[in-house]
């Protein structure tokens, strides 16, 4: 599933290209995503002005004068710019057509992502009403972890999973974050210390940030706006690196499911 690394690279990629043209057309091939297309969507976007592309959390927000189109992935989606004389591929589901002669398609084989139209405050909106601070923010930070883990239990990897907590921290970077900071991903979160959360939240942010600059992660379906591929996967140290050796001791890394997800680690740098 495309990542907050993922998504903030799609947007970086496509905002320069698409920011002020207007939409000329809509085309929707298939309606059936996670929740169906809009029949308003047409008359909101085509012929008004693209004002700015930007993302919170794992969503794309493509703003115009009166709303937003926030665009998911899913699981397997992504984001092209191709020409206007490129045919469309299989799964090209929702298409826009933009005024300097690009089109902006949605690809997603599995239909898990979607395509809706927000008007007025995008914070009240049910999708984005409840979610944590952006990792990368200022908002957060080791206190801020020390402060909301007192009165739970969970194992810390669940928690800094939960969108309600901090967006975007998905998998793949919770198992190289929780590495990075030498912190066993099933410890009880009421058992961390604010010093050692404060490593973690810089570990996230910097995990965060070296896949941003690396494109994202690419295991398997993976692409940018432009079709190109993340290159973070070169640089991960536990993710889906089960019972090779640790890079920092050479013990072998084990892979254990917490919350119904693939965890690996370290029992020897992570304690």
């Amino acid at each position: 599933m495309p990542e907050l690394p993922e998504v903030e690279t799609t947007v970086r990629g496509i905002s320069p290209l698409i920011t002020g043209n207007r939409v000329t057309k809509l085309v929707v091939r298939d309606s059936r995503l996670r929740w169906p297309v809009p029949d308003i969507l047409e008359s909101r976007v085509v012929g008004n002005r693209i004002v700015s592309v930007r993302r919170r959390a794992k969503y794309i927000l493509i703003e115009f004068g009166t709303g937003h189109m926030l665009l998911h992935l899913g699981m397997s989606g992504s984001i092209r710019l191709s020409s206007s004389d490129e045919p469309p591929g299989a799964h090209d589901h929702v298409e826009l057509e933009i005024s300097n002669d690009l089109l902006l398609r949605l690809r997603d084989p599995r239909r898990f992502g979607c395509v809706l139209w927000i008007e007025g405050d995008l914070a009240e909106f049910h999708l984005l009403a409840n979610l944590g601070p952006e990792p990368l923010s200022e908002d957060f930070g080791g206190e801020y972890l020390y402060a909301i883990s007192r009165n739970r239990k969970l194992a810390v990897k669940n928690m800094i999973m939960n969108s309600r907590v901090v967006v975007g921290v998905g998998n793949i970077y919770a198992s190289e974050a929780l590495f990075r900071a030498g912190i066993n991903p099933i410890r009880r979160v009421n058992r961390i210390s604010v010093g050692r959360y404060s490593l973690l939240a810089k570990c996230i942010q910097n995990t965060m940030s070296d896949a941003i600059a690396a494109g994202g992660t690419t295991l398997r379906d993976f692409v940018n706006g432009t079709g190109e591929p993340g290159y973070f996967s070169q640089d991960l140290l536990v993710y889906e690196r089960e019972g090779m050796p640790c890079k920092l001791c050479a013990t072998s890394i084990s892979r254990r499911v917490i919350g119904q997800r693939s965890t690996y680690y370290c029992g020897k740098c992570q304690t």
